[in-house]
């Protein structure tokens, strides 16, 4: 069953301005795994502001509350490049609270915009929605 879907856009070139501008919101945002790539290289601020619009995404899909912490989510990369989501702490006991048992996750970027499309799975416990 389909407990939740989000979805949000991240206009590229902001964020990447946003992340200049304002020292410490990379390290705010991300965990360390999700600024670099697997070989060590830092992120591009394409691929970081998916990853952003995935948390956004997610946020939604959990009903928004606003006492979900940043690095409660986690963007990992899987086998053959594929997004998956990762959960603790404030974001795994909404997702409990809700009767999450799996997430699906998309990204994208191109034509300087970056999106993201979360679904969570599982079964309803109420909650509120």
């Amino acid at each position: 069953m389909i407990i939740g879907v989000g979805i949000d856009v991240v206009p590229v070139e902001r964020f990447a301005e946003s992340l200049t501008r304002t020292p410490g919101l990379r390290n705010r945002l991300f965990t360390a795994a999700e600024q670099s790539t697997p070989s060590g290289a830092p992120r591009t601020g394409e691929s970081l502001a998916a990853r952003f619009a995935a948390k956004e995404a997610l946020a939604k899909a959990l009903g928004a509350p606003g006492d979900l912490r940043w690095h409660d989510a986690e963007v990992t990369v899987g086998e053959h490049g594929r997004p998956h989501l990762e959960v603790r702490g404030s974001v795994a006991g909404r997702a409990a609270q809700l009767g999450v048992s799996s997430w699906h996750v998309s990204l994208s970027h191109d034509g300087g915009i970056a999106s993201a499309v979360v679904v969570a799975e599982g079964f309803h416990r109420g909650g509120d929605s």
